[in-house]
């Protein structure tokens, strides 16, 4: 079986390499317009590798095209994964640029698989930013409560912004399972006033397995 055929995405890795919406992910599965590319029902979703621009040009054909018409379009990607251009009938697409959003993606999800680690014998196993013992998922946190980058550089000053990113991109592609913590770890380096503090930098975690 081609390596294209056996590669699957999880719904959250798909959402994060296309920049489709998680639930319109899922709403594309459920109509079926990715075929044997996505895998639905009531077991773990996934989108194979081959299935990636098919999902993107689904999303973004929605207000343009029939349901039908997305349908023989994504059928076309699906039928003829080199093809440039998606000419089914009268409607013709340049998936190029897809093409190319799709395999930039597919590069920060294997850049920030390399920048976590995830050792048991580290923070028990909780993924953290590649030598260090800073949880990816509190830096996200972090992100996603209105921290810029350069205030979370200063909370962390041991990071580089390209590992701030990646672990924001990371946390995207792979939430948090189970209930957070009541206190997020970077909570507990910050001042009543809630305001952010230099700290020291956490041990180095050199020769952890990842």
């Amino acid at each position: 079986m081609p390596a294209l055929l056996t590669i699957q995405h999880s719904t959250n890795e798909a959402a994060c390499v296309t920049g489709v919406p998680l639930k319109q992910v899922h709403r594309i599965i459920d109509a079926g317009l990715l075929d044997d590319a996505a895998r639905g029902g009531n077991h773990a979703r996934a989108v194979r590798r081959n299935g990636l621009v098919g999902l993107k040009l689904a999303h973004e054909t929605t207000k343009i095209l029939t349901l039908e018409g997305r349908r023989r379009l994504v059928r076309f990607v699906l039928d003829h994964p080199d093809a440039m251009t998606a000419r089914p009938r009268q409607v013709s697409v340049d998936v190029r640029s897809m093409k190319g959003d799709v395999r930039q993606g597919l590069s920060l999800l294997a850049k920030a698989r390399e920048a976590v680690s995830c050792d048991d014998a580290v923070l028990s196993g909780t993924p953290r930013i590649a030598g260090t013992r800073i949880p990816a998922h509190d830096i996200a946190d972090m992100m996603a409560n209105g921290d810029s980058i350069g205030s979370t550089r200063t909370a962390f000053p041991q990071l580089s912004e390209a590992q701030i990113e990646l672990a924001a991109f990371y946390a995207r592609a792979y939430p948090r399972r189970g209930r957070p913590r009541r206190q997020p770890f970077w909570r507990r380096w910050q001042r009543s006033d809630e305001t952010p503090v230099r700290v020291p930098g956490p041990p180095s975690c050199r020769g952890s397995r990842r």
